[in-house]
């Protein structure tokens, strides 16, 4: 892990979502892709924060009869950890371990902000110790 990046580790696209996109849209874009998380863009996509499926089931408990027209905005998680494209992959590991997250948004500066270009996930660590790592180690052993 040590020697990938974190743009080489990254093997799925990014999906996005807007701040005014409803709970209802989220939910149909999460379970329809399969995903946890969502990278919300403004218009210019630059990055705004992250909505996950444990934000919807806060805003679902919190309001069960509106959660699915509550916006984006209202929910998403703000404060985003992010990555540079050229951090090593174990860079990444430790953030996620230190910060007790599943995520890490990879991102390039674009004046004061910063655009979101892909996500790393616990997933895609335990991908490429599988990879890369276990092959090593089960060849030792024979």
């Amino acid at each position: 892990m040590q020697s990938i990046t974190v743009a080489a580790a990254k093997r799925l696209g990014i999906m996005k979502c807007r701040p005014e996109d409803t709970l209802a849209q989220v939910v149909n874009t999460l379970v329809g892709e399969d995903i946890s998380c969502l990278v919300v863009v403004d218009d210019d996509e630059l990055l705004e924060g992250v909505i996950s499926r444990t934000d919807v089931v806060r805003a679902a408990t919190a309001q069960p009869d509106r959660w699915p027209s509550e916006l984006c905005r209202d929910w998403m998680t703000r404060e985003v950890v992010t990555i540079a494209p050229d951090a090593l992959l174990g860079d990444a590991a430790k953030l996620l371990q230190d910060k007790h997250i599943h995520r890490v948004v990879v991102v390039e500066p674009e004046g004061d902000r910063v655009r979101p270009v892909a996500v790393v996930s616990d997933s895609d660590v335990v991908y490429h110790m599988a990879n890369r790592v276990l092959p090593r180690l089960l060849d030792a052993n024979q």
